[in-house]
């Protein structure tokens, strides 16, 4: 049975597409069976996989829509080592689509179910709003991984999104429940970012993941190249860094389980 995971922040440019793209690819060289579903209509976990999102002949709006079945959909990551489900601007038509549709929450939910004996981790890239797509991964999903940044605005939006997770979790999804949070873009020459890391680690104890994703220019340019950070350039900070919280992501598996 595949454990499945959202990656999400209702605020943006916090790194979670950068963050679910390297950890898919760091589970993958872990020996894990993973897929990688892009949920946002950018597409920009399907670019930084590898895939090419323009003239996708079948993507996750037609899964959703129900155009097709999910093995057909499914791509490739030809550097990452782990299957895509891509996404490009048609997703976004899906909004609309979706609303006529009975149970439209639980789409990708019941999509999933049909390749739950092919991956041993699903992993969810959200867009960065609460939107129809944002509740059908939130309600497919086994738990929640929070990527932010350590500044005060970030405080301010994982209050918002905490809400939501149980707004869900008490009206659709009774498993959802946060994994962790994960501290990235991290800067220890700031004051501001250790005050609020230490914020975190005295309110949300071991919910948060002992690895921190540092601030690394490597990890921005991969996705230019197609590939993961962790593929692009192994000996960076940043991909030695996802390289541990993948491990980190094993052992909490093994915990969970």
């Amino acid at each position: 049975m595949a454990r499945i995971f959202v990656v999400a922040n209702q605020k943006g440019g916090v790194g979670k597409t950068t963050t679910t793209v390297n950890l898919a690819a760091s589970l993958a060289r872990l020996g894990q069976r993973v897929l990688l579903v892009d949920l946002d209509p950018q597409g920009n976990a399907t670019m930084g996989s590898g895939v090419e999102k323009r003239g996708l002949e079948r993507s996750v709006y037609h899964v959703l829509i129900g155009l097709c079945d999910i093995v057909e959909a499914v791509r490739a990551s030809p550097a990452g080592g782990y299957d895509v489900l891509p996404a490009n601007r048609e997703l976004a038509g899906a909004e609309v689509e979706l609303v006529d549709f009975e149970e439209r929450e639980s789409r990708l939910k019941d999509a999933l179910a049909a390749v739950d004996a092919r991956y041993d981790i699903v992993l969810i890239d959200c867009p960065p709003s609460l939107s129809l797509l944002t509740l059908n991964g939130l309600c497919a999903a086994h738990g929640v991984i929070i990527p932010m940044q350590c500044e005060y605005y970030a405080l301010e939006g994982l209050s918002d999104l905490v809400n939501t997770i149980r707004k869900v979790h008490a009206n659709f999804n009774t498993n959802l429940k946060v994994i962790g949070l994960l501290r990235v873009m991290f800067d220890p020459r700031m004051t501001l970012s250790q005050q609020v890391s230490t914020q975190l680690e005295q309110h949300f104890g071991e919910k948060v993941f002992r690895t921190v994703i540092p601030r690394n220019v490597r990890l921005a340019e991969a996705p230019s190249y197609g590939q993961p950070g962790v593929v692009f350039d192994p000996a960076s900070k940043g991909a030695r860094a996802y390289m541990e919280f993948g491990a980190e992501m094993v052992r909490r598996l093994e915990q969970l389980r």
